[in-house]
């Protein structure tokens, strides 16, 4: 686990999957939104929203979804909310539909186990226990099926892409060499750590609806909500999995459009829409550094072990007194980093006290300032986040040479990109060929 997610704030992160926008079918109008709930409203529920081939999606179906958006990615549930994204998660429903068709054609299926593994996983992130999952859906109105359908979704179609990627060459040593060549020549320019939300624009119809919607996303994000749960929601880019998060990129590695923009926004920057051939992407500027020389520049790796005393989101001042005691005491105890897992094992959290190795460039800008000076065997004042109060403690710290990335890292970096514009054509073609039918 990275320092990133240590310092990430912990929410139903629920899990995105590249989906592209739906064409609006030339004999229909584009979907609209739902009329907003109102109480005894149960005939509108019974509605039908669309019809994906031979499968319907109900209003119950959309409107469950969007509580679930909503909750994951901090948006207010008022009507004007939910008629703003409607379409949106309505085309993002569809597009799972088609992956879930495709897979039952191909005989592939998410298991119970990768369903029940998914589910636990959300609640080791939220410092939930087993099974409060289930009571914070019924607490907000989420059918549990909106969860499994979407998770069940995001299994299959990683499972079709992996098997279509087995079928492509694998990515030769020329592709690595000329990689590594054009790295080696900009070594030396700044880099920036950015993030994504890419909005896709198939056809003319939705330009309209789709800028406006990534203005409204803008919205939610200056009013509160979270760049990398909105990212998770609503991004038809792969990396919406993790947030939107891009990784430290060079100017040359981004599409030209989205590079100038970049180079022009500073750290915690949110751009505006961006126009692209492909459709409207909203980035965000994470972090910056500077060029570095690739032949001998040495980075600091640091061996980090964390430990967390856990913290509901409601939790009570006496709650929060616990654990910063506890963590003030871990901290005066605590001679060696096999202490502090020990510690960490029986009276913190299992599940968030961890440790690992990372360059200091790859932590992020607030946590790198409290551990870059601490001294090996040192462990940090108690940190309050998001989820609890943690205490820090470096176990050692190395040199490496050069920040250029290995040849393995760069064949992963590759595959991951063919594979990215794999799953972008595959689901294109299976929406070119279905038959869907917007009633809402």
């Amino acid at each position: 686990m990275t320092i990133i997610r240590w310092l990430g704030v912990l929410l139903i992160g629920l899990t995105g999957s590249s989906n592209a926008a739906m064409p609006t079918p030339a004999h229909r109008a584009p979907a609209q939104p739902p009329a907003a709930e109102s109480p005894g409203d149960q005939g509108v529920e019974t509605r039908i929203a669309a019809v994906v081939n031979d499968e319907v999606i109900s209003v119950a179906d959309l409107r469950s979804r969007l509580r679930m958006v909503m909750l994951s990615s901090n948006f207010p549930d008022s009507p004007e909310t939910r008629q703003r994204i409607a379409g949106q998660v309505l085309r993002t429903i569809v597009d799972e539909k088609l992956q879930m068709q495709e897979a039952r054609r191909q005989n592939v299926t998410a298991t119970d186990e990768e369903i029940k593994k998914a589910i636990s996983q959300i609640e080791k992130q939220n410092n939930m226990q087993p099974g409060q999952l289930d009571e914070v859906l019924k607490t907000h109105g989420v059918d549990r099926s909106a969860l499994i359908d979407q998770l069940t979704a995001s299994i299959v179609w990683a499972k079709l892409v992996r098997r279509l990627v087995a079928q492509t060459n694998a990515v030769s040593d020329e592709e690595i060499d000329d990689a590594l060549k054009r790295l080696k020549e900009s070594a030396n320019e700044p880099q920036s750590r950015v993030a994504e939300i890419f909005l896709a624009v198939d056809n003319p119809q939705q330009e309209d609806e789709v800028r406006r919607l990534a203005e409204r996303l803008i919205e939610q994000m200056k009013q509160g909500a979270r760049f990398s749960a909105v990212a998770q929601q609503f991004s038809q880019s792969p990396t919406a999995a993790v947030g939107g998060d891009m990784g430290w990129l060079r100017p040359e590695e981004l599409n030209s459009d989205l590079a100038k923009a970049v180079t022009q926004m500073r750290p915690g920057e949110l751009s505006p829409p961006i126009r692209t051939a492909t459709g409207y992407y909203l980035m965000l500027v994470l972090d910056r550094r500077t060029g570095r020389s690739g032949a001998s520049e040495e980075e600091t790796v640091l061996h980090l072990v964390q430990v967390v005393f856990p913290l509901p989101p409601q939790a009570s001042e006496a709650m929060r007194r616990t654990a910063l005691a506890d963590a003030a005491n871990t901290k005066a105890t605590a001679k060696s980093c096999a202490e502090m897992l020990k510690i960490g094992k029986e009276k913190g959290s299992p599940q968030l006290s961890s440790e690992g190795r990372l360059r200091i460039s790859q932590i992020a800008p607030a946590m790198r300032n409290i551990v870059a000076g601490l001294e090996v065997g040192q462990a940090s004042q108690p940190i309050v986040q998001k989820n609890g109060v943690g205490v820090i403690m470096v176990c050692e710290k190395t040199s490496q040479n050069s920040t250029l990335p290995s040849r393995d890292e760069v064949a992963d970096r590759l595959a991951r990109q063919r594979a990215e514009n794999l799953a972008r054509r595959y689901l294109r073609d299976l929406r070119r060929t279905a038959f869907v039918d917007v009633r809402v």
